[in-house]
């Protein structure tokens, strides 16, 4: 498998899921997974990355941001994707920054971060869960 192919136009919060809205740190597309920097701006998360705070997911992006414009964020909830998932299967946070990936495409040596369980096929159920490991 490889990371969720997604249509950024398809990308729609659910009912009742929480979201947060900040500035965007860099461009950032619907359906991407971003992290807050420093400056607690958002900018894409991916599971490799050398700074810890850029593999701690915020959520899933809603919408299209450039650098310093406002972005809403999913915190919590379901997301449909815009992309084709599998009910059960489970979806982590990809060593492609922003990707969305199946637990077999985190490599040895990256961290496995949860981001949510497929519900149906195009959602995703996102409650975030770091392990604060290192995949085997």
């Amino acid at each position: 498998m490889a990371d969720l192919t997604i249509t950024a136009a398809n990308v729609l919060q659910g009912a009742g899921a929480r979201t947060e809205t900040g500035l965007a740190g860099a461009a950032v597309t619907a359906g991407q997974v971003v992290a807050k920097e420093a400056t607690g701006k958002y900018v894409l998360a991916d599971c490799d990355h050398a700074t810890s705070a850029l593999r701690s997911p915020a959520g899933i992006a809603l919408h299209a941001a450039a650098a310093n414009q406002p972005l809403t964020v999913l915190v919590k909830g379901k997301v449909a994707i815009g992309a084709t998932v599998a009910a059960s299967v489970p979806y982590f946070l990809s060593p492609t920054a922003g990707g969305i990936c199946p637990l077999d495409d985190v490599l040895a040596g990256d961290f496995a971060v949860f981001l949510g369980f497929g519900i149906s096929t195009s959602v995703i159920d996102v409650n975030i869960v770091e392990a604060g490991v290192v995949k085997a």
